[in-house]
C-alpha cells in the first residue's frame, strides 16, 4: 500500500468568511466544561460555516441550530445500530424524535442522517459488519414513512481504511477484501436512495504512525516529490487518498456516488507533529486547495468536507493518542488558537485576531459591521 493510504480516522476567532461553499465543521461535545450550544452555533455562523456534522442527536445542540440556517448532518451512535438493525419501529421512533420533530417544531435544517461512524475500522471487532447495512435500510424506511426521504439523505461515515490499493497508487484502489461484500451492498443502496458516502481522511495519522512518512506530502504547497499515476500527477496525500476511493467506486460500477469528506484536520497538541504551525499550514492549505473548486485529478470540481474539529474535546479518550483532545480550531472556551486567511474569488471575508474572545459583548456588533464592509483584504 502506498504512503498516501496510511491514515485512520479554523479559522481562528479564526478567519471569518461570509460564504463557505462546501465546507462545514464537526461539532463534538466531549468537553468537561462545554460551551452553551447557542454560543457554539454563534461560532459556526460568525466564522462562515453553514454546515455542521454532529456525532449524535443532542437535543440542546439541535435546538440551538433551529432557525440558524446551518445545514445539519445528525448522527446515530454506533451503540444504537443493533437496535436499528433489528427493528424498523426503533428506527421510526428515532427519526420521529430526532429528525421530524426538530425539522417541524424547531425549524432545524437537517439534510443528512449519518448511520454510525467508522464502523469498519480494522481495530474494531466484527460486531458492526452485520448491523450497519440493516440499520441503514431501516433508517431509510423510517425517513420514507416520515415523508422526509426527498429532503433528508442517509450516509455512512467510514474511515479511509475501508479501501486499499494493490499497487500503491490510486488506480489500484478497491474496497478492503474482508469487507468488500458489505461495502458493495452499502454503496449500491446509497446510490439507489440518492445518498452519499462519507469518508474520514486525516493525513496526520500517517505521520503519527510512520516516522518515515514523507512529511511534505501531507501538505498542499507542492514541496513533496509528486506521484505519477498513468499520467495523473499527485502533489499531496489527500488527493491521492480521495482518488483511491474514486477508483474503488469506479472499479465496482458506482462511479456516480457522491463523496463527502466527513473529517479532515490537524491537531495542535499531544504529539511532536501536532502543533499550531503544522495545523495552520495544513488547514490553510486544504481550504485553499478545495475552495478553488479544482477537485482531484479523478474528480474535478467542488469537494464537500467537514473540518475536524470546531472545538477541542478535553474529555475524549486518549487511547489512540493524546492528540485526540486537540483537534479543535478553537479551544474549549471558544478562544481561537490561530488565524487562517481564506481567499475566495468574488467572496467577501473578514478576519478577527486570535486573541478575540467569544464572550466579549462587542464581538457580535464588530463581526456584523466588519463582515458587511469586508473586501478582499484582511482586517485585524
Amino acid at each position: 500500500m502506498g504512503w498516501f493510504l496510511f491514515s485512520v480516522g479554523l479559522v481562528s476567532l479564526c478567519s471569518m468568511v461570509c460564504t463557505v461553499s462546501g465546507i462545514g465543521a464537526n461539532w463534538g461535545t466531549q468537553c468537561s466544561h462545554p460551551l452553551p450550544p447557542d454560543s457554539v452555533v454563534k461560532l459556526l455562523k460568525d466564522n462562515g460555516f453553514r454546515r455542521v456534522k454532529l456525532f449524535d442527536a443532542d437535543y440542546d445542540a439541535l435546538r440551538a441550530l433551529g432557525k440558524s440556517g446551518v445545514e445539519v448532518m445528525v448522527g446515530i451512535p454506533n451503540d444504537m445500530l443493533p437496535s436499528m438493525a433489528s427493528s424498523v419501529k426503533a428506527a421510526e421512533k428515532w427519526v420521529a424524535k430526532n429528525v421530524s420533530t426538530h425539522i417541524t417544531t424547531n425549524y432545524v435544517n437537517i439534510r443528512f442522517v449519518a448511520v454510525g461512524n467508522q464502523h469498519f475500522l480494522e481495530t474494531y471487532n466484527v460486531s458492526l459488519l452485520k448491523t450497519t447495512f440493516l440499520a441503514l435500510q431501516n433508517v431509510q424506511i423510517a425517513l420514507i414513512k416520515a415523508g422526509l426521504s426527498g429532503t433528508v439523505m442517509v450516509t455512512v461515515p467510514l474511515n479511509d481504511d475501508m479501501y486499499e490499493s494493490s499497487t500503491g497508487l490510486p488506480s489500484g484502489g478497491d474496497f478492503r477484501a474482508d469487507i468488500r461484500d458489505q461495502m458493495l451492498a452499502i454503496v449500491k443502496f446509497l446510490i439507489f436512495n440518492n445518498g452519499v458516502i462519507t469518508v474520514n481522511i486525516n493525513p496526520f495519522i500517517s505521520l503519527y504512525t510512520d516516522p518515515n512518512f514523507p512529511i511534505e506530502f501531507v501538505f498542499f504547497d507542492k514541496k513533496a516529490t509528486p506521484i505519477n499515476d498513468s499520467g495523473k500527477t499527485y502533489y499531496n496525500m489527500f488527493d491521492a487518498n480521495y482518488d483511491t476511493l474514486v477508483w474503488a467506486l469506479n472499479r465496482n460500477g458506482f462511479g456516480n456516488l457522491p463523496i463527502t469528506v466527513g473529517e479532515i484536520g490537524w491537531p495542535t497538541g499531544g504529539d511532536q507533529n501536532a502543533n499550531i504551525e503544522y495545523a495552520k499550514r495544513f488547514n490553510q492549505g486544504f481550504l485553499t486547495h478545495i475552495l478553488g473548486g479544482n477537485g482531484t485529478p479523478m474528480r474535478p470540481g467542488m469537494i464537500d468536507a467537514y473540518l475536524y474539529s470546531l472545538i477541542d474535546e478535553d474529555a475524549k479518550s486518549i487511547d489512540p493518542g493524546s492528540f485526540e483532545r486537540h483537534w479543535g480550531i478553537f479551544n474549549c472556551d471558544g478562544s481561537a488558537k490561530y488565524q487562517l486567511n481564506v481567499n475566495f474569488v468574488d467572496h467577501k471575508r473578514c478576519v478577527m485576531k486570535p486573541s478575540a474572545k467569544l464572550a466579549d459583548p462587542h464581538a457580535a456588533p464588530s463581526v456584523g459591521y466588519d463582515c458587511g464592509l469586508a473586501d478582499s483584504a484582511s482586517h485585524g
